[in-house]
């Protein structure tokens, strides 16, 4: 399972590009950025993330990047326990 992590440019004021050139260092992480995720009031309110299509958000782009990291982990011990590759 390589999770997909999809970034809005829209968003990268708040610092989400920073978020987005870390993760796409990892060679197991499909990361994509789109002009519009079609998200645009949450968008303006905070830094966001799609993982795998859902809504991954937090107050800066730090806390993002650690919650995203979370949920990855979180989805690969769930994978793990049912055996899936």
């Amino acid at each position: 399972m390589r999770p997909i992590i999809e970034f809005c440019a829209s968003n990268m004021h708040h610092g989400t590009d920073k978020v987005m050139k870390t993760l796409e260092q990892n060679p197991d992480y499909d990361v994509i950025e789109y002009g519009c995720l079609g998200n645009c009031g949450q968008c303006y309110m905070e830094p966001y993330a799609l993982l795998n299509g859902e809504i991954i958000a937090a107050p800066d782009a730090d806390q993002l990047l650690t919650r995203i990291l979370e949920k990855i982990k979180e989805i690969e011990a769930m994978y793990d326990l049912l055996g899936d590759d």
